[in-house]
Formats: C-alpha cells, structure tokens, sequence
C-alpha cells in the first residue's frame, strides 16, 4: 500500500485533526505533507499547488459533474501568456481526473502577441497594463503541452464564439480568467452567455486581477467585467464563492479572494432532486 494511501485512511482522532491546522502545529503538518505523496484532496486543503485556486476550482468542478451525471468537462485558461499556468492546470487535470475518475480536457486562450489595444479609457487599466504585455512564446509552451491541452490562438472576441459552435464537446467544469483588461474578459465571458453555451450547473472561476493592491476596483477591469455580465444576464450569474475558507487550515490565502461561482439559473430553476427526505433527529449523538 502506497505511504499516501496509508496516511489518509488512518481515521485520526478529530481533537488531533483540529490541532494539525492550529498555529504553529499547522506550519509543521504542511511542512511534512509537502514532502509526501498525497492526494489531490489532500493537497488543495493544505494550499500544496504551484496554483492553488486551479486545484480546488478542478476538484470541486469534478464533484460537480459527478452530481450531474456528467463523465467529461472541459477546464479553460483565458491569458496563458508565460505558459506556467496552462501547464499547471494540466498537470493538476490529469490529477483530479486520476482522483475522480471524471475526464478533463484543458484549452488554453490567449492572443499570441500580448495584450491587444486597450479600450482608450480608464476601464482596461492604462494606468497599470500596456498593449503588447505578456507575449506568449508559442514554441516553447507547445513542447511542454501532453495530448489532453489545446491552445486557442486570436482575440477573444472571435476565438470564443468559434469555440463554442464548432470545437466544444463537453460542458465547461472551471475557468481561470487572467485576460488583465476588462474589453477582453468581457468577451471572454460570453463562453456563459452564447446561445449555445454548455456548462455545469455551478461552474467554479478563478479571476486573478481582482485583488490588485491599488488598481482593482468595480469601475474597471475583471470586476466591471463581471458587474456588467450580471446586469446583462438573466439566466448566469456570477458571484463571490462564500464558505470556501470555512475548515481550512490557511483561511488568510489571497486565493480565496480569486475565487467565484457562475451559476446557471435557468438549469438550477429546472432541477427535480430524486433522493429521500432529510431529517433531523431530536436528540445529538454522542
């Protein structure tokens, strides 16, 4: 038996579990989980991702299908740029998808030339982004990419819709937006708005622009972006993932603050449950 698998089929005593995740005892526990072989579920509780946000946006994408029915989805990064995310994203796929049993394919977006022209306002942060930012160097990515990742090469504008109506086979499960400007992640947003979109119920999101020390505020960028997506919209909506820190043993990661959720109301609206009443007993159990 596998030393990872050992370690989490021990069924720890919950006084002990707790004590693992206080200060300073939690720094000690990462510490020695950092140097073992663990899981995937494992590792997104501990922050044990070179992106932890892809790792716990995957994970709970992967439960979510799972719930649906669903067997395959598809995970999106809009902005690859230096390609480190594209291939980390593709490497923590193949990890859920080995976990989870649910298949996940990765498409990466981006322009190939950097930021594209910026609206000419104060809306795409002139003040902080250039056009011509963040060149991708397509060669080099490309020999790091296994047969599960794809690159999606243009402007978004055109490269979304496109997606959506010839090459998308599967439901989106996650998407990180990491497009900077606020011109680009609108378009990018239209993946839930397209007449032909096709999405899980509940998608997790990953925005990486949203908590910029002194430039991320709702009148530019990713959160005007999403303000005016839900204003646009009736049937998704995105919000802020609520909870998501509650038991976890590093609650102050800047990730949480990326994190959301694009929700379907429409297919939310049209869902019958088909399982037994819940009740609650009177008495606690000891």
């Amino acid at each position: 038996m596998a030393m990872s698998h050992a370690i989490e089929r021990i069924k720890l005593p919950h006084w002990f579990t707790r004590l693992s995740m206080e200060s300073p005892f939690r720094i000690f526990t990462r510490l020695l989980l950092k140097r073992l072989s663990i899981s995937a579920s494992m590792r997104d509780q501990w922050c044990l991702s070179k992106r932890p946000g892809y790792l716990t946006g995957l994970l709970n994408a992967a439960g979510l299908a799972r719930l649906e029915g669903v067997s395959e989805i598809i995970a999106i990064e809009f902005g690859v740029a230096g390609g480190r995310g594209l291939v980390t994203l593709q490497e923590e796929a193949e990890a859920v998808e080995r976990e989870t049993g649910v298949r996940i394919k990765v498409f990466g977006f981006d322009s190939g030339g950097g930021l594209p022209e910026l609206t000419g306002d104060h809306r795409d942060h002139p003040d902080y982004w250039k056009s011509g930012d963040f060149p991708l160097d397509e060669a080099s990515l490309r020999g790091k990419l296994s047969p599960r990742t794809r690159l999606v090469l243009g402007e978004v504008k055109e490269t979304v819709p496109e997606f959506i109506e010839c090459v998308q086979d599967a439901p989106i499960g996650f998407v990180s937006f990491d497009l900077d400007l606020y011109s680009s992640t609108t378009h990018a947003l239209k993946i839930f708005s397209h007449p032909k979109k096709s999405m899980l119920r509940k998608v997790p999101l990953y925005f990486d622009d949203v908590i910029e020390t002194l430039v991320s505020h709702r009148f530019a960028g990713e959160l005007l972006a999403i303000d005016e997506f839900n204003a646009q919209n009736a049937n998704v909506k995105i919000d802020m993932w609520r909870g998501l820190k509650v038991g976890r043993p590093f609650p102050e990661h800047p990730y949480f603050d990326c994190m959301y959720l694009a929700y379907d109301l429409e297919a939310i609206g049209g869902t019958t449950l088909k399982r037994d009443i819940r009740r609650l007993p009177l008495e606690m159990r000891s």
